[in-house]
Order: structure tokens, then sequence, then C-alpha cells
């Protein structure tokens, strides 16, 4: 695996205040994305007391070649989780709340009313909460996608992940048009934000990130990210380019000429990094 460049290494940070996220979780056997994804910037977010909530377990029924969750046969829903997660947020003191999760294939609606459940609970627990949702495709099922819509999320986040050219081998079990049409389908009936997330370094042209920003502005999606692909193990996809901060801002330029509303382009970004941050600047 090729050396990181300095600006993508973060030191660890082990404060009071990072103790007490983790002390959280572990008492309400909860997970994160943060831990599951390896996630460089999971100790600045603890040191803010923010974490990403990974719910129905950490086993994937797909097997991204970029993703360091497991694929492995996935566990029985935990009907508890909904009431743990907002149980954690209220003791973490959150003003907003991400919850994402692995991919549940296996599950007849893809696990929506599960996000649905944790959403209710979490509102009903701390009313004021922001909430954003990073879910799956739930294979394109709109039914599932409006299970997710009447919970009111604030934030309706699905992730392009990479460009269509880079499908078959990043993600071959999902499908770029289905991720499309499934923003899409929210903006059309829904007054919800929408959000999405790329990201570089896969082997894809400057070109094609512009085609994927003018589809995304063709469906109205508020929010975008872009963050640099770190290998995380040898058995993933490698890294074919460590883009330079500079090229973040010219990207994050022409989306915004193009006509998305909103960027967050950055070396270290991730899809639920400063969430809060973004979705304040709406």
């Amino acid at each position: 695996m090729e050396r990181l460049p300095q600006y993508l290494k973060r030191g660890i940070i082990d404060t009071e205040k990072t103790k007490k996220v983790r002390h959280i979780l572990k008492d309400n056997c909860l997970n994160t994305v943060c831990e599951a994804a390896r996630c460089p910037n999971k100790s600045e977010c603890y040191a803010k007391n923010t974490a990403t909530f990974l719910i129905m377990g950490n086993n994937c029924t797909r097997n991204c070649r970029f993703c360091n969750i497991n694929c492995a046969k996935p566990q029985e829903l935990n009907p508890l989780e909904p009431n743990k997660v907002a149980k954690a947020v209220k003791d973490l003191n959150l003003n907003y709340a991400v919850i994402t999760s692995v991919t549940r294939d296996d599950l007849p609606d893809g696990g929506a009313e599960h996000f649905s459940k944790v959403i209710y609970e979490i509102k009903n627990l701390t009313p004021d909460v922001k909430v954003e949702v990073l879910t799956p495709d739930f294979k394109g099922n709109k039914n599932s996608i409006n299970t997710v819509i009447k919970a009111k999320p604030d934030v309706f986040n699905h992730n392009i992940e990479t460009v269509p050219s880079l499908y078959k081998t990043a993600r071959p079990q999902a499908d770029y048009k289905r991720s499309l049409e499934f923003l899409e389908y929210i903006k059309k009936t829904s007054d919800i934000l929408t959000k999405t997330g790329l990201m570089v370094g896969l082997g894809e042209t400057k070109e094609e990130l512009i085609k994927v920003f003018e589809d995304l502005v063709k469906i109205n999606c508020d929010i975008v990210t872009i963050g640099q692909y770190i290998q995380p193990t040898k058995q993933h996809l490698p890294v074919k380019k460590y883009y330079e901060p500079k090229e973040y801002d010219e990207l994050a330029l022409i989306a915004k000429q193009l006509g998305i509303k909103h960027t967050f382009f950055s070396p270290l970004t991730r899809s639920s990094y400063k969430a809060f941050d973004v979705f304040n600047e709406n």
C-alpha cells in the first residue's frame, strides 16, 4: 500500500470527550461507521461529541471493493436499537444526528422501517435534534423510500460513491442510474434536503466527475460531498491518484458553476463529516 501524503494524516486525539463518546456507545451496544469504516476523522468527531450511528448490525450483504465493512451473513434486527440510538443521541447532547446502515438486501424493505423507527425515536426523545439519514438504495423500492420520507428526516442522503464507469469494479451490486433515480424521487415527492457523496482517486477522470455533477444538477440534489479514497487494506482497490487540496477547490468551483447548491470537497471529507455545519449553510 502506498504511503499517505502528509495532508491525509490525522493524529490520535484522546480526551475526556472522546472517552465519553466511546463509553456511551459501548453502554448501548451501538456500532458506528466511524469504527467500522476506519474513518480518518473519528477522533475529531468524537472530540466534538458526534458520531455516525451504524444501525442494523455491522455485516453487509454487499461486497463493495472500496469499503472496510464486513460482507457476511447479517445479524437479526435488534428491536431495541432505535431506542438505544435515541438514548445515545440524548446522552451525547447532540444537536445533529447522522444515521447510516449496512446494506440489508436480505430484508424485504431493505431496512427502511428500521430507519423510520430510529428517526421517530430520536424525534420523540429529543424533538429539537436534526436527523440526517444515509441509506442504501433499497434496490430502488419506492415503498421503502416512502417509509423513510414519512418519518421526516431533515436530510436524506444516498451516496453515488463513484462515476458510472467504475461501478462494475468498485460496487458491482449497485447501479448508477438507480441511485440517481433514488435521489430524484425524494426531491419530487418531498421537501427534504437531498445529499450525496463521492470518493475520488479510483481512476475516474475530471470529465467523468463533471458529467456526474451535471446529472446531480438535473435531479436538484442539494448537497454534494467529495473526499479522497483511502485504501483500507491490501485486499481492497488500490488508490490510483491522491488529489491535491487545490484540486478539490477547482472541482468545487466547477460544481457550483454548474448549479450544485452546496459543496463540501476536501481530502478528508466523508459523507457525514461536519454534517451539521453543512446543513446550517443551507
